[in-house]
């Protein structure tokens, strides 16, 4: 059969590369699920997957972590760069977690490998993923209070980690000595490091098969496609800048709003996205690096053009961005970034959406929660004797589109992760889930609903102490998710504790005086102490009273909405049965 056509390469040929890049990428998640000692790994699946060629093109991506892959390109770029190409031998793994090097926030550890063929470098397979606890001055690493990148973590250059096959275990020992949990660390690295060796294994069959001038040809050929294919899309939107700002309530060191500001521009095909007017950098660590907000940008865009765009280095061409530096959208050293992935990312792709918002009316939906509801935990388990930690984040509503509802308890658009189970909650650590549940009326009203954020109320299991930290948005009645076009907002998220002997949940900041209600830093509870997590709706979508009524009565039958907010806001008359 021959590979050629008059215009390049046999589609077919390019169909089924293109597939195995993402196939590779995929086998690799799995080796991460099945080998990974953290919940974040084996059941949030808070990581991603990718391949480059040796010019350090991205050409193959999976179902990942948005906020992760799009940082990618600029990781990798970055630590080759940095190193030298000529410096890698194969076997070699660098490990690299800096924000200032391309990074997205400090937890996110990329390790890199080499792919040779015949002897010569062929490319690079990549996993960037997100390990629970990497030091710093709180437990879990989410320093709510942070003012410097010193107090997130341990900041690692790119270093080789393996070199030839060969652990660098001073290496390996100096970084699990930082670590809180250095058992998870050992598993989540060594799964990481796995995950590659597969993908190695896996690109050099593929290369077999083809040969490296083959598969080389079919990659630049597969991102001049997608490249084509954008262009087309962006060139299908009307010309013209559009402009959106949206802000958030806290820093959480500072207790001021701080205002996000960006236009988008259409110039024929190509895409121009100027976050020029947004605040300067804030001495709280909300400001994102250069990388998520590209990845932001990337994300919305990709929301609203046609989802079988192979995602490589070619569909990112047309799409241009100015960030300023020292801005929240582009921290400069050494200011904090680690909920600039988590915070700030959801809502700058939520900003680009709402822009285009008025020429792409059925492409587009409100805003989201656009919160992960950072809470972070740690202390010594009272079974076992040994110390723990977690990163948990919790799923909310998404904004509503102009033809369907938008769904209920996910994880914001950054991240494409998975809530952990309750029953692995309580097996691992010693919380005790008193409610886990859909929030009625969170979802914001419209022709169509915001979906439903989600309530979990946790108890401190007997015997144990337990130090936590948080690290939220939307809490403030000011700052729900907006609607789109007369739909309403959706609920607010919500942290509250209610210790022993008390009868109701007060803010954080009520019971132990934080700075922020939202975002704070190792608290000490104890056993009987309740924790409550609320997770905020999304945006609603049109006029609520143009809602088929049908769906109102079923909202209502469900308990998704209450009879106030039938009669009131719906104009419903009847009463749930």
């Amino acid at each position: 059969m021959s590979t050629e056509t008059e215009q390049g390469l046999d589609p077919v040929l390019l169909t089924i590369v293109n597939n195995s890049f993402v196939n590779i990428c995929r086998e690799m998640g799995v080796t991460m699920t099945r080998t990974a000692f953290s919940p974040i790994f084996n059941e949030g699946l808070d990581f991603s997957c990718v391949l480059f060629d040796r010019e350090l093109n991205m050409i193959g991506q999976a179902e990942f972590c948005p906020a992760q892959l799009a940082a990618s390109i600029f990781i990798v770029r970055w630590t080759v760069e940095e190193l030298g190409i000529d410096s890698f031998e194969p076997g070699d793994v660098v490990l690299h977690n800096d924000p200032y090097r391309g990074g997205a926030h400090i937890p996110e550890h990329s390790v890199i490998r080499p792919v040779f063929y015949d002897g010569e470098l062929w490319g690079f397979v990549a996993n960037v993923g997100h390990l629970a606890e990497i030091g710093g001055k709180a437990v879990g690493s989410f320093a709510a209070d942070a003012t410097e990148v010193f107090q997130e973590g341990l900041r690692i250059p790119p270093i080789k980690l393996v070199k030839r096959d060969q652990n660098q275990m001073d290496l390996w020992r100096l970084i699990m000595a930082n670590h809180r949990t250095p058992r998870n660390t050992w598993g989540d690295l060594n799964a990481q490091v796995g995950s590659l060796r597969v993908a190695e294994k896996r690109l050099v069959e593929l290369l077999d098969r083809y040969g490296p001038e083959l598969l080389t040809r079919a990659s630049k050929e597969l991102m001049d496609y997608s490249e084509r294919w954008m262009r087309a899309e962006i060139s299908a939107i009307p010309d013209g800048s559009y402009e959106f700002s949206d802000r958030m309530e806290d820093d959480g060191v500072v207790r001021e709003p701080v205002n996000l500001k960006v236009r988008v521009t259409v110039d024929g095909d190509r895409l121009i996205v100027d976050w020029t007017g947004t605040d300067r950098q804030v001495r709280g660590p909300i400001n994102a690096t250069y990388g998520v907000t590209a990845g932001a940008v990337y994300n919305a865009i990709f929301h609203v053009t046609e989802s079988n765009i192979p995602k490589n280095s070619g569909a990112y061409r047309p799409i241009h961005i100015i960030a300023p530096p020292g801005t929240v959208v582009n921290v400069q050293y050494p200011g904090p970034s680690v909920g600039g992935n988590t915070e700030t990312h959801p809502k700058l792709a939520d900003m680009v959406i709402g822009a285009l918002g008025e020429v792409l009316p059925d492409k587009v939906a409100a805003a989201e929660g656009a919160t992960c509801c950072n809470f972070l935990f740690g202390g010594t388990h009272p079974k076992t004797g040994e110390y723990f930690a977690n990163y948990h984040l919790e799923g909310g509503g998404w904004g509503a589109k102009s033809y369907d509802d938008g769904n209920d308890a996910t994880i914001v658009k950054n991240g494409n992760c998975r809530n952990t189970p309750v029953e692995v909650f309580e097996t691992r650590f010693p919380l005790v889930t008193g409610e886990y549940s859909l929030i009625e009326d969170s979802g914001g009203a419209g022709r169509m609903r915001g979906g439903l954020g989600t309530r979990r109320i946790m108890k401190i299991a007997e015997g144990a102490e337990i130090t936590v930290s948080a690290l939220l948005d939307r809490t403030d009645p000011d700052f729900k998710p907006w609607g789109l076009d007369g739909g309403g907002e959706g609920g607010n998220a919500a942290i509250k504790v209610k210790l022993v002997g008390q009868d109701e949940f007060h803010t954080f900041t009520e019971t132990f005086g934080t700075a922020s209600a939202s975002k704070f830093t190792n608290i000490v509870l104890r056993a009987g102490d309740e924790v409550l997590l609320d997770s905020p709706g999304g945006g609603g979508y049109g006029d609520p009273r143009e809602r088929d009524r049908g769906s109102v009565r079923r909202d209502l039958a469900e308990g998704l909405i209450s009879d106030a907010a039938a009669r009131d806001i719906y104009g419903l008359e009847e009463k749930a049965a």
